[in-house]
């Protein structure tokens, strides 16, 4: 048996081995593609990227024609590089140190020489191209704005870098990818399917036709067209209003989660992120680290929450069991909480319940109904995660799970967070009472003071905000399609909601900020602003926060605006939200004096009080450059016009 196994196991092994050489040099062509690489030129057929529109249909994102220089250094025969430079107006340093990096990335396959040439530039070398071997044009679409607005939604389009070609085969050198916004969390259905090519070279390295009548050539597929939530005009209007101030607007449609606006000031033009400029303005944008462009407030900006998360002090005592809706606590203009602590509180003071508690923004009964809860259980710790759990069903304290590449929890604390700040213990509700207004250790981000705004509008559930609203031949994910659920029975939402719609009548926080005909919800917010100045903490200018929906039956819309450095929350958060929320309902102003003292009002002069070092403002820097690149393009230099930021839109005020 051992004498016939061992020779049985060779005839096995030698017949599999000649199936196998019989399959790959007779039926399968594909490593011979390979091994006849020197005679083939593989060309790539890029496809448009899907085009992008608002809620309404309205086209927000195109296209637009963009031709690189493509280099295979192995090609390259001698040429002229003095006419070779000219002719692109380029400094033989770019050529050595591009050819460098091409040669390292490969010698035999192509790689960028010079992207994005604008027509004159291609016309001028298509002309000359048989000089130069080794350099061929490869036509690529770059985005064509239709809008000067949205930068921080739709994010940008850059060329692959060594570590993603590594990490996904379908890139290669050259090809662009979209980074940030919708562009990088849509990219594998924006950037369609690209096709492949394979040319037969004759010994001359001129292309003679198709490689085996095109047996291996691919058809490119475009990127699949996507409809946002956002309402554009709704969009451009936000970032017109928050023009001179810093900070972020974030609008919701309730019943859906879909997200209407999302605003970051300071803001730009997406155009400066397109062409042969976009590497220069993204570095300037960048590097700006005072008023921080490109840092989206809206969804990173971690802010104390201030007088708006009174609304969800009072939802959890109700749930508890220890306040009702006739809960007296007396405000004697303060709240003494311990030997030698006093909780200042602004409003009229007297007797407190919640209907006027929450329209005066009372902190003593706030304070009180927040450290009950604490007190209901025999262990403070133990209080202080029934609380928690109770505010992690509103999705705070941790990734809203939106469809946007980036995100911060926020911060919502817990028995642990106590156990490190208190490592000895004894720490009793009265140590951390400052949470009952917003302040202490809670922190909480536009967007989920926005989702916080739509869970009490739905009297108690939400939808995960989205900004897909569809994708063409696709379904949005079911998670944006899953109702969530909050730990607060609907029952006690209607008369926190009963306080909250007299905000805006006479003795409210927001008294004046009301609209004829529109029942707003709302609740003003001044939340303390500290910072770390050379190791000190040094108070600074009160943040101005305002959070609503309306209307109050049958929800359109629910907004958190904050600004930072703004006072309080009437001064400048509330008027927006009140322009906001009129312009999503009806579509135009009402209140045209709030409108022309928020499009001209300015808080540069804070932001400058708090910034002594001189700093060159990026916005300022690049509505100079974007000048001189327009009239370039009047000129016919450019192919891609670069639209001034928004720093001043006082034409707007104009046009009214």
């Amino acid at each position: 048996m051992r004498k016939v196994l061992l020779p049985t196991l060779v005839i096995i092994t030698a017949c599999l081995l000649m199936v196998r050489l019989f399959y790959l040099q007779i039926i399968d062509d594909s490593f011979k593609l390979k091994s006849e690489n020197n005679a083939i030129k593989i060309k790539y057929d890029f496809p448009e990227r899907g085009y992008v529109y608002d809620r309404y249909g309205k086209l927000l994102i195109a296209n637009q024609p963009s031709y690189d220089i493509m280099v295979i250094p192995r090609e390259i025969k001698e040429i002229d590089t003095t006419e070779f430079c000219s002719l692109l107006n380029i400094s033989k340093e770019y050529l050595i140190t591009k050819m460098k990096k091409a040669r390292v990335y490969s010698p035999m396959l192509p790689s960028v020489f010079l992207p994005q040439l604008n027509k004159l530039e291609y016309a001028a070398f298509q002309e000359k191209i048989r000089r130069f071997s080794g350099f061929y044009i490869q036509k690529r679409s770059l985005r064509d704005y239709q809008v000067d607005y949205g930068a921080n939604v739709f994010g940008f389009i850059t060329q692959v870098n060594e570590n993603i070609i590594k990490k996904n085969p379908y890139y290669s050198g050259g090809d662009l990818i979209g980074k940030q916004g919708i562009e990088e969390s849509y990219e594998k259905y924006l950037r369609g399917q690209k096709g492949v090519k394979y040319l037969l070279k004759d010994k001359f390295n001129r292309e003679i036709g198709s490689y085996k009548e095109g047996k291996y050539d691919t058809v490119s597929e475009q990127g699949n067209d996507i409809t946002l939530t956002i309402d554009g005009e709704l969009q451009k209007y936000g970032e017109e209003l928050m023009v001179n101030k810093w900070g972020g607007i974030v609008a919701i449609e309730p019943k859906s989660g879909e997200i209407l606006a999302m605003v970051s000031a300071p803001n730009f033009d997406p155009a400066l992120l397109v062409g042969r400029q976009r590497s220069k303005n993204y570095t300037l944008l960048y590097n700006d680290s005072i008023a921080k462009p490109l840092y989206d407030r809206g969804l990173l900006a971690e802010y104390p929450p201030g007088s708006p998360f009174k609304i969800l002090t009072a939802l959890v005592a109700l749930q508890e069991g220890v306040i009702d809706e006739n809960t007296t606590f007396f405000c004697h203009h303060g709240f003494s909480y311990a030997r030698g602590r006093f909780m200042r509180c602004h409003c009229s003071g007297g007797a407190r319940q919640l209907f006027n508690g929450i329209y005066q923004s009372c902190n003593t009964y706030f304070s009180n109904a927040y450290m009950n809860t604490i007190n209901k259980y025999n262990s403070p710790a133990y209080g202080v995660d029934v609380w928690s759990k109770h505010l992690k069903s509103f999705g705070l304290g941790t990734f809203m799970g939106c469809d946007l590449p980036i995100g911060k929890r926020g911060k919502i604390p817990t028995s642990k967070t106590y156990k490190k700040l208190y490592p000895n213990g004894g720490w009793r509700s009265t140590a951390i009472v400052s949470n009952a207004i917003g302040q202490g250790e809670v922190l909480m981000t536009p967007i989920q003071l926005a989702n916080m705004m739509a869970t009490v509008a739905n009297r108690g559930y939400y939808y995960t905000p989205h900004i897909a609203k569809k994708i063409k031949g696709e379904l949005i994910d079911k998670k944006f399609r899953t109702k969530h659920v909050t730990t607060i029975e609907s029952k006690y939402f209607e008369p926190v909601i009963n306080g909250m719609n007299a905000v805006y009548g006479p003795g409210g926080t927001a008294s004046g900020l009301e609209v004829t005909g529109i029942e707003i919800c709302g609740k003003t917010g001044t939340a303390e602003n500290y910072l770390k100045i050379n190791g000190k903490r040094v108070k600074l200018q009160d943040h101005s926060i305002f959070v609503a929906f309306a209307p109050r039956e049958n929800p359109k819309i629910a907004i958190a605006v904050f600004v930072e450095n703004g006072y309080w929350g009437k001064r400048w958060a509330g008027p927006i939200t009140t322009l906001m929320i009129e312009k999503y309902l009806r579509r135009k102003i009402t209140k045209v004096d709030f409108e022309k003292r928020m499009l001209v009002g300015s808080l540069k002069d804070q932001y400058n009080k708090l910034y002594p070092t001189k700093h060159q403002d990026s916005i300022a820097i690049l509505n100079s450059k974007v000048k001189d690149s327009i009239a370039r393009s009047k000129r016919g230099n450019d192919s891609i016009i670069e639209k001034p930021l928004k720093e001043k839109k006082l034409d707007t005020i104009k046009k009214k």
